[in-house]
């Protein structure tokens, strides 16, 4: 298959089992979900192609619509290069859609949000879904994770819930517009909307409601770490493998 000379911006969304790989960003090792890309767009395109995420996920995270863009001459149309990917992709990793941009869009500056997800199961996973939740061996009150969850929504300093460190003082506040947890059988969801995350925000948000559930904690002592806006061992970390990038929002 050849390109043609004449570049053109495309529009990706993909999805993945995060299990295996070392996260979304480019690493030396190669194992990254966006080394693994970049390999099979060159192997299509016959060319080196660089591709631009909307955001990192961290090793282990899995997703089911990532976006990125690239640039690239093809003149076969957008169905037969995500066929073409399709071939030199691993099977944790398919391109879900595929189309021509607009030459000014940008899939991480042009995000407006994202929605993530958090799979809990209350006692042993199935073999089936042991890789892609976080198995609670303890009985949780779902009642108290929703009390603060209620207190963590809004806009908010969420410095306390990230794992950010460092000399530098980044802008750690963030409008999580929604923070909602339902259970249904074994399984407990905790959903999280924002403008945007920090480094591990989501995951920090996961392992402190499922705190509270425990007992560890209380609402109204997170809502005292939230406002002492400082990173402490008192907010757990939740595994990487419960995590799905849901969507991407844009206008």
């Amino acid at each position: 298959m050849k390109a043609t000379s004449e570049r053109t911006r495309w529009r990706a969304v993909c999805a993945y089992d995060g299990t295996n790989f070392a996260g979304w960003q480019s690493q030396a090792g190669g194992n990254a979900i966006q080394d693994v890309i970049e390999k099979a767009l060159g192997k299509v395109l016959k060319t080196p192609v660089r591709i631009h995420g909307s955001g990192r996920t961290d090793a282990g995270v899995h997703a089911l619509a990532q976006v990125f863009h690239f640039d690239a001459a093809w003149s076969h149309g957008a169905e037969k290069l995500r066929a073409a990917l399709r071939v030199e992709l691993p099977a944790a990793i398919q391109i879900a859609a595929l189309r021509r941009a607009k030459p000014t869009f940008h899939a991480r500056f042009d995000a407006k949000g994202k929605i993530y997800e958090y799979h809990v199961c209350l006692g042993e996973a199935d073999p089936f879904t042991r890789l892609f939740v976080w198995p609670v061996f303890r009985a949780l009150d779902l009642a108290a994770m929703q009390t603060a969850a209620r207190r963590l929504t809004g806009r908010h300093d969420f410095r306390a819930f990230t794992a950010l460190n460092g000399p530098e003082r980044e802008d750690t506040v963030r409008d999580l517009r929604r923070l909602e947890v339902a259970r249904r059988g074994r399984r407990i969801k905790i959903t999280a909307e924002a403008d945007g995350f920090l480094y591990k925000m989501v995951r920090s948000l996961a392992g402190t409601l499922v705190a509270v559930g425990e007992g560890k904690l209380t609402p109204a002592q997170v809502t005292g770490l939230l406002a002492g806006g400082v990173r402490t061992a008192a907010v757990p970390t939740a595994p990487g493998k419960g995590l799905f990038l849901r969507r991407v929002l844009y206008r």
